[in-house]
């Protein structure tokens, strides 16, 4: 009731009643699970009656220098103080760090929220980066396969080159989980530190016509195109198997795709990156 009324997403709401800043009929709940009747019981949080609301969803081209919360302490300008004219509670779905910008979602749905941000549904998110140096093409199958993080190794993602200047290169890349930072801590992992990051797709959405600072309200059929995308759960990768022991070597036979010279090598299969430039 409470993440359909836009108060926040479900786990976001359960802080809330354990933290006992939820009443029902005029008494404090602070244990899981709370039943209620919407019709029938009263449900007040801080102090205030919860009225539910129509869902409402938003696209946001965010600026740097903004922040995707709503509670800010040190008064910075947040992505909600940009929905001017909207009424309805909405908060973010899932976060973009101030120095980056892009494409967020703004929504009173908290059970599409939750979806949306949980790896569970793999529901894609791309990036374009631009990082310090050349990248490589070993770092880049590193990307692709997967990176050891202080919280886990990474599933690994869709990642390509656009563009590569003299000191510095502009990355595609396209993650399915919903670590913090996750795109930066990875690119410093790998040796390259983040210039200049922006989310330019969720999904189906991407940022065309939409200027920075801008937002618009989504479509029924990108709604449903949303809702569609993070309603299949995916299977989590495979774990990554233990090396072998070592063992007397053998010869294996090498061929045209092994030996890297012939039709079928990894430089005649990525090609040259994109002529492409800039964000």
């Amino acid at each position: 009731m409470l993440a359909r009324a836009g108060i926040g997403s479900r786990r976001a709401c359960e802080e809330l009643i354990l933290e006992g800043r939820v009443q029902v009929n005029g008494a404090v709940v602070d244990r899981l699970p709370v039943l209620v009747d919407p019709h029938r019981d009263q449900v007040w949080v801080d102090g205030r009656p919860v009225r539910p609301e129509r869902p409402v969803y938003f696209m946001l081209h965010k600026p740097r220098g903004v922040v995707c919360t709503n509670r800010d302490p040190g008064g910075r300008r947040r992505a909600v103080d940009l929905l001017g004219g909207v009424r309805e509670r909405v908060y973010p779905v899932g976060r973009l760090d101030a120095e980056s910008t892009g494409l967020l979602l703004m929504t009173n749905d908290g059970d599409l929220a939750a979806r949306l941000m949980h790896p569970r549904y793999g529901v894609p998110k791309t990036y374009r980066a631009e990082v310090a140096g050349r990248m490589g093409a070993p770092a880049l199958e590193r990307l692709r396969a997967g990176v050891w993080l202080s919280d886990g190794r990474t599933a690994g993602a869709d990642a390509s080159i656009v563009y590569q200047r003299a000191d510095s290169t502009i990355l595609e890349i396209t993650l399915r989980e919903g670590r913090n930072r996750e795109v930066r801590r990875v690119l410093a992992k790998l040796g390259h530190k983040v210039y200049r990051l922006k989310r330019i797709r969720i999904g189906g959405l991407s940022l065309k016509g939409l200027p920075a600072g801008g937002f618009r309200p989504l479509r029924p059929d990108e709604v449903r195109g949303l809702t569609a995308a993070a309603s299949a759960a995916v299977s989590p990768p495979p774990r990554p198997r233990p090396p072998r022991a070592p063992g007397p070597r053998t010869h294996r036979q090498t061929g045209p795709g092994r030996s890297g010279r012939g039709p079928t090598s990894d430089r005649a299969r990525r090609g040259r990156p994109r002529a492409r430039r800039g964000f």
